[in-house]
């Protein structure tokens, strides 16, 4: 029994010694991976190439393709339909060779049978207006889609072709050496879609009232998708989010409507003595000498006379568009016209605004002048608007952009009146579908992958341009205060989405399809980022060089996110990865706040001739009863001192320093996961104020607190964090010292920032 007890209590010693040792191991320091905010962006960015450079800038090897189209459009006003044929003449400009080439086609997601209609999934909603549910449940489901004919070479011979939903694959016989060219031909016609029943990005809207329709029509040809360094081809599908994806080329098109209807698109007018009246020449030429106020092309009279009669007649209007990389049109008998012209740079750019009489007295009164206004502000900040015009069209419900032209909504009521709600929607659409002409139209970034890329930077510029349009229309601005309010750009107005549920969120850089909040997440946040760029952290020297740095670089190319990113960096001279990684690659918001603020007396003496500062809290009564009548040279500790002791600095030293009396720390915390400048107003006895700003990188060594020392000759006795919420801060509950004290103002302050 004895060596029994002895092996168990060996078992107990080792076992014992096992567990010293694992806390041993335990107890030691374990190492991490670098998590800091300001580590640079390797991981994340694609690595630079022959390509792409790490500056931002094309490479020396940059390549993109060409598509050319010849189209012959005839539109069936009587029967809702379109029918067309198409030559493509597709360049291969890429070092690789081609075994096949993809075509899209995004009108089948209109399709009975279209995938895209299945996408969300949903449950039975308690609540549902009974046009939705009949559309939903009970009427037939709309015949959409594309009816492909044929596609033949160019010879005139059947091609192999497979449709998957929106993609078609064309095969080729031999594959397309790099350098050469192919040509071939499609054949189709489609239902167009009723774009106010039916949503959509182009359609027609039909008019009861007189029996007449309009049409807005685009994604209406086999569109040929992008092959590049970067994703070789795009084909990813068409589900109704992700936009287009699409190379530039030259359109020759001939679009065959009623006699008596109007029509403008993309590209130059070959045939305007043709297709126009007398009358419409001699106000066309008018307009082109007409800078300050728009010429009537087509007057509300002469459509109203057209709405009543509907000719059997038909009327080819012939394009010409070269370097772009889409193509739409619109037309109707019911569109008064209007034009004006814009000086951009010694150059004449025409602005163009086409309505129905549904859309006046607001269209005649704005539209044509935000168009003229979007065209200057933007060429401003980015390059010189380089095609000939600039249209917007009325269309119910509709926001949608194409080169040259778009569809903007915003309609009074039946007797011509209209909110103010009503009109600054219209003016901000209107600037925001016209400034997609620079992005993504001539900077072509891919929309399918990267909506911010358009979107986000589109809405920034539109911030910009709302303030211009302001400035030049102030009897517009009258009835807010000589503001435009602005929905988006200012850092206060994404705050309601940085505070939402992680649930519900996903960081900008994500594919439209995958987010719950596309407007916040493309178009909101990534404009509200760019602003605090250049409101706060780089100022409008650096950021506008910068910015408009990248927009020269790639216009009429295809950008990526990184090329975005570094050139930013590139041409300004700041680090941002911190920015990037915080704001655009996660969901992490803003919330600083202060956590405590302790005043200190000064003390000053001489050791070893050298002159000593020394700082003892305020409120440290022990050590001050304890020195209390001695001398600061009986003192074996610096003792503190109610007024500053300058005995031990030099007449120069005290002349450079002032006579700083009172001396604070202050501490700030970080509950947000952003890092972002500290921003604070300090209120002094007096009542005067000073800002205090401090860059983001006094985060970099802690991510959780940093310290900041207040020196003054006033005393302190108020601080306000971030007063003017230039940081989209998500909690301003701890942004004041003392709380009880100047909380009230701030917070009228924010409430009205909030509102505008």
């Amino acid at each position: 029994m004895k060596r029994i007890h002895f092996y168990i209590l060996a078992f107990l010693f080792i076992g014992a010694n096992l567990a010293v040792a694992q806390e041993t191991e335990d107890k030691k320091p374990q190492g991490h991976t670098n998590n800091n905010k300001f580590r640079q962006l390797y991981q994340e960015f694609a690595t630079p190439n022959m390509y792409r450079t790490a500056s931002g800038a094309p490479g020396k090897a940059y390549y993109q393709q060409q598509a050319d189209y010849e189209m012959e459009i005839e539109l069936d006003d009587k029967n809702q339909k379109l029918y067309g044929v198409e030559t493509i003449t597709y360049t291969n400009n890429s070092p690789d060779d081609l075994a096949y080439l993809w075509v899209q086609l995004d009108q089948n997601i209109r399709a009975k049978n279209s995938q895209a209609k299945l996408k969300n999934g949903g449950s039975f909603p308690r609540l549902q207006r009974a046009s939705t549910f009949v559309g939903s449940y009970v009427a037939d489901p709309f015949d959409g889609g594309f009816n492909i004919d044929y596609v033949k070479n160019d010879k005139g011979r059947p091609m192999s072709f497979t449709i998957n939903e929106t993609m078609m694959r064309i095969d080729l016989p031999t594959p397309l050496k790099s350098g050469d060219k192919v040509s071939f031909s499609i054949k189709w016609w489609y239902n167009i879609n009723n774009h106010v029943t039916k949503r959509g990005r182009s359609g027609y809207e039909f008019f009861p009232k007189d029996g007449n329709y309009a049409y807005v029509i685009a994604q209406f040809f086999p569109r040929m998708a992008v092959y590049n360094d970067v994703e070789g081809w795009q084909n990813y599908q068409f589900w109704g989010n992700g936009e287009f994806a699409l190379p530039f080329g030259n359109y020759n098109v001939k679009i065959t409507v009623p006699a008596d209807h109007v029509l403008d698109a993309t590209g130059k007018l070959q045939n305007r003595k043709k297709v126009y009246s007398k009358e419409m020449m001699q106000r066309y030429e008018r307009a082109l000498e007409s800078y300050d106020e728009p010429v009537i092309i087509v007057t509300q009279d002469e459509v109203e006379k057209a709405e009543k009669n509907f000719s059997n007649k038909k009327k080819t209007w012939e394009f010409y568009a070269e370097n772009v990389r889409d193509f739409a049109f619109a037309t109707s008998r019911k569109f008064i016209w209007d034009m004006q012209a814009v000086d951009i740079n010694g150059k004449r750019v025409m602005a163009v605004s086409m309505y129905p009489k549904e859309g006046n007295p607001l269209w005649e009164k704005y539209s044509t002048k935000a168009v003229a206004s979007t065209l200057k502000t933007y060429s401003k900040h980015t390059f010189d608007y380089p095609y000939h015009k600039a249209i917007s069209v009325h269309a119910k419900n509709q926001g949608m952009e194409y080169p040259m032209i778009c569809w903007n909504y915003g309609r009074p009521s039946e007797d011509g009146t209209y909110s103010e709600r009503v009109k600054f929607g219209m003016i901000s659409v209107i600037i925001h579908e016209v400034g997609h002409n620079f992005f993504p139209m001539i900077v072509n970034s891919d929309e399918r992958q990267w909506g911010w890329m358009d979107e986000g930077l589109d809405t920034f510029m539109q911030y910009l341009a709302e303030q211009e349009f302001a400035k030049a229309h102030p009897e517009s601005v009258a009835s807010s205060g000589g503001k435009y309010p602005s929905r988006r750009g200012e850092a206060s107005k994404i705050v309601p989405y940085m505070k939402g549920s992680q649930d519900r969120l996903s960081p900008i850089m994500s594919n439209p399809e995958n987010v719950y909040q596309l407007g916040p997440n493309a178009y909101g946040k990534p404009a509200t980022g760019l602003n605090i760029l250049r409101e706060t952290i780089m100022g409008h020297e650096a950021f506008d060089h910068a910015f408009k740095t990248y927009a020269q670089r790639w216009m009429f190319k295809h950008p990526t996110p990184e090329d975005f990113f570094r050139t930013m960096e590139d041409a300004s001279g700041y680090d941002l990865d911190w920015f990037w990684r915080g704001w655009f690659y996660t969901t992490d918001f803003v919330d600083i706040g202060i956590e405590s603020v302790k005043k200190y007396q000064v003390g000053s003496r001489s050791i070893r001739n050298q002159s000593v500062v020394y700082f003892i809290p305020e409120d440290n009564e022990n050590y001050n009863k304890e020195n209390e009548g001695k001398s600061l040279v009986d003192m074996e500790e610096n003792a503190p001192l109610k007024e500053y002791l300058m005995d031990n600095f030099t007449a120069a030293e005290r002349a450079a320093m002032g006579n700083p009396k009172y001396f604070y720390e202050i501490a700030f915390n970080k509950p947000g996961g952003l890092v972002m400048p500290i921003i604070f107003e300090c209120t002094y006895a007096d009542g005067s104020k000073e800002m205090m700003r401090y860059p983001v990188q006094i985060w970099r060594k802690n991510d959780n607190q940093a310290t900041v020392v207040v020196a003054s000759e006033k005393e302190l006795v108020g601080i306000q964090l971030d007063p003017k919420l230039e940081t989209a801060d998500i909690d301003t509950t701890n942004n004041s010292w003392p709380k009880e004290e100047g909380q009230s103002d701030f917070n009228k302050f924010k409430e009205n920032k909030m509102k505008q």
